[in-house]
C-alpha cells in the first residue's frame, strides 16, 4: 500500500510524529508537505494528496490541518475520495469498516498525538466490511457521477 500525506502549518509536528508509525506498519508514503510551520493556505496541501488518491496515484491518504475541518472540506470535493475527519479511534474504525474512507483527516490543534497514533493504526489495520455498506457507497458514486455532467 501506498499512501500521500501532507498538512498545513499547524500540522507539521503531528505529520512528523506519524511518518515513523507508518514505517512502522509498513506502509509506503509520500509527502506532499509542507515542510515547516511557516503559514501556508491548506487548500494548496490538500488538493496535492486529494488528487493523488483521486487519481490512484496512491491507494489513500492523510492529511492534518488545525481542526481537520479545511482539509475535509478540500478532500470531498475529489471524484472517489472518502475523507473522514476523526478524533477519536471508534470514528476511526468504522470510517474503514463501513465507509471504506481512503482519506484520513486529524485535527492538529484538537487532539493530542497519543491519540492521533493509535487513530492511524487503528485506520490502518482496518478493513472494509462490504456486504450493505457496499450498496451505500454505490450510491455515493452515483451522486458523484450524476454531478460531473452537470
Amino acid at each position: 500500500m501506498k499512501i500521500a500525506i501532507g498538512c498545513d502549518h499547524a500540522g507539521v509536528a503531528m505529520k512528523n510524529e506519524i511518518i515513523p508509525v507508518l514505517d512502522g506498519l509498513k506502509i509506503e508514503w509520500e509527502d506532499f508537505g509542507t515542510k515547516d510551520e511557516e503559514s501556508v493556505d491548506y487548500p494548496d496541501f490538500g488538493e496535492k494528496v486529494s488528487s493523488a488518491v483521486s487519481t490512484g496515484k496512491v491507494d489513500r491518504g492523510i492529511l492534518i490541518c488545525g481542526t481537520g475541518i479545511g482539509m475535509s472540506i478540500v478532500a470531498n470535493k475529489f471524484p472517489g475520495v472518502r475523507a473522514a475527519l476523526c478524533q477519536e479511534d471508534y470514528s476511526a474504525k468504522m470510517s474503514r469498516l463501513h465507509n471504506n474512507a481512503n482519506m484520513l483527516v486529524l485535527p492538529g490543534r484538537v487532539i493530542e498525538i497519543g491519540t492521533a497514533i493509535d487513530i492511524v493504526k487503528t485506520w490502518f489495520t482496518t478493513d472494509f466490511e462490504g456486504g450493505r455498506h457496499q450498496k451505500r457507497l454505490d450510491k455515493i458514486t452515483a451522486i458523484e457521477k450524476k454531478l460531473k455532467l452537470k
